[in-house]
């Protein structure tokens, strides 16, 4: 078994479309990144990597590389799994937590967690999605991910 753990965040822009988990849900601002700024696929990225000791999503797709500009997320999911398939391992569940003041996830929650399980070749009921708002973090204007997993031998 491996444990994994990630981590990430980005500001909120307008202008730009509001992808978190693969999903695009409908709100007035998206989130600023290299890529996408998919917050819940870049730290489950880190997750899987971290989880196999493969380092982490910026030795795979540096934001100094401009062919990752706007890139979607689940480009660096799938080289994620792959690494994690390399090293003879599966994904037995996967937990988040999004922490953002708006919009709320809860009417978006199973389709991000059907999503996700999507991505990974898991069951929805392996995948874990919460959110909290960010009461008094100062971080109103970004959306932050945790996510945890726990890998099998596969």
């Amino acid at each position: 078994m491996r444990i994994g753990y990630g981590y990430d965040s980005h500001e909120f822009k307008p202008g730009i479309p509001l992808k978190i988990g693969g999903v695009e849900l409908p709100h007035t601002h998206g989130l600023a990144g290299h890529s996408d700024g998919d917050v819940l696929l870049h730290a489950l990225t880190d997750a899987l990597l971290g989880a196999v000791a493969a380092g982490d999503i910026g030795s795979y797709f540096p934001p100094s590389d401009p062919k990752w500009k706007g890139a979607d997320s689940a480009i660096f999911l799938a080289e994620a799994l792959k690494q994690v398939r390399n090293a003879g391992y599966a994904v037995a569940n996967v937990d988040s937590t999004l922490i953002l003041a708006e919009p709320k996830i809860g009417p978006h929650a199973q389709k991000i967690q059907a999503r996700v399980a999507e991505l990974l070749g898991v069951k929805p009921d392996q995948v874990g999605i919460k959110a909290k708002t960010p009461e008094g973090t100062g971080t109103d204007n970004a959306a932050i991910a945790h996510v945890a997993l726990l890998l099998i031998r596969s």
